[in-house]
């Protein structure tokens, strides 16, 4: 598929500071938009329907799965995730730069399908560093904590199948890096 936007995918283990990454970056490029993903899961405390996910139903995703209304989706922690095929045409369409946050799997599938795309795998400095930060957002149970702490191994085994890989373990100079990556591949 061709499209006039570019698409920066990224995908990192939970706690990695990918959703930090991403404001950071929207912050200093205002024409950066953000596609919204579908999910299952319930929102957080402040997340709106159609700003961070649009939140469905178990039943109404998998109703839209069957429709072919995804370009992926997968289950994440007892959880579905799917990028929507309709807004994202769209707004490519119109020429936009997307940035994109899926889970590892679904992230090399999104790559399938648009080639052009720009992968790029954040990494935490450590697993303590991840426990740390997983911990203080206090937002997930122990139990989920562990959960999402014994995927780690399984998708960092998968970042040598993305474009780049950045490590998060300083904020702005991450996001400069990632910066100048896509001043690379996207500049002439």
């Amino acid at each position: 598929m061709s499209s006039r936007g570019r698409l920066l995918v990224f995908a990192a283990p939970a706690g990695t500071g990918k959703s930090t990454i991403i404001s950071r970056l929207r912050e200093r490029h205002s024409d950066w938009g953000f596609s919204c993903s579908a999910t299952t899961r319930s929102p957080r405390p402040g997340e709106q329907d159609g700003r961070e996910y649009f939140f469905l139903d178990r039943d109404e995703f998998l109703r839209r799965v069957a429709c072919g209304d995804f370009f992926e989706h997968e289950e994440v922690h007892g959880e579905l995730y799917g990028t929507l095929r309709t807004p994202t045409l769209e707004r490519l369409a119109r020429g936009e730069t997307l940035i994109f946050d899926l889970d590892v799997k679904g992230a090399l599938t999104f790559k399938a399908g648009f080639p052009a795309a720009l992968t790029i795998f954040l990494q935490p400095p450590s697993r303590a560093t991840l426990r740390e930060r997983l911990e203080k957002r206090h937002t997930e149970p122990p139990e989920l904590i562990e959960r999402r702490l014994n995927r780690v191994e399984m998708e960092i085994q998968h970042a040598d199948r993305f474009d780049c890989r950045v490590i998060n373990d300083d904020l702005e100079r991450a996001v400069a890096e990632i910066e100048a990556i896509v001043s690379a591949r996207f500049s002439g």
